[in-house]
């Protein structure tokens, strides 16, 4: 979890979604809301969102979740970085893949290296499973 620092105060919101296709949508609002409310846009902005949707999908497609279980947001600057997150009831760790010019998926990953400073995963802060997370550079 990010530390605030006297130069540096963490801000942070968080969501939890249902496990359905119309969360993907929800998400990038939310994000997009929470962006404007911090004076955050432009190109990063638009990677974060880029970023999150696909975080999103691969919680969808990959975290088959007992009912009940929600895919919980988290979005948080400190330290000039952006920090996004999406958590779920899978405890598989994500692990990027070389998908064939055929293939429709499996391309998400690899974006996600390409685009953020920082990714990762952990577990989830309440409850089974895990958060992954990507970071972006807030500009100066």
């Amino acid at each position: 979890m990010p530390e605030s620092t006297p130069n540096s105060p963490a801000t942070e919101a968080t969501w939890q979604l249902p496990h359905t296709p119309r969360s993907a949508p929800r998400a990038r609002e939310l994000l997009r809301t929470q962006l404007s409310d911090w004076k955050i846009d432009g190109e990063v902005a638009e990677t974060a969102e880029l970023l999150l949707s696909e975080l999103v999908t691969n919680s969808l497609r990959h975290a088959s979740t007992p009912p009940g279980r929600e895919i919980g947001l988290r979005f948080a600057t400190y330290d000039g970085r952006l920090r996004v997150e999406v958590a779920d009831a899978n405890t598989r760790r994500p692990a990027p893949r070389q998908a064939s010019p055929e293939d429709e998926g499996g391309r998400g990953l690899t974006l996600v290296q390409a685009l953020a400073e920082r990714w990762g995963c952990c577990p989830r802060r309440h409850g089974i499973g895990k958060a992954t997370w990507v970071e972006l550079a807030l500009p100066r």
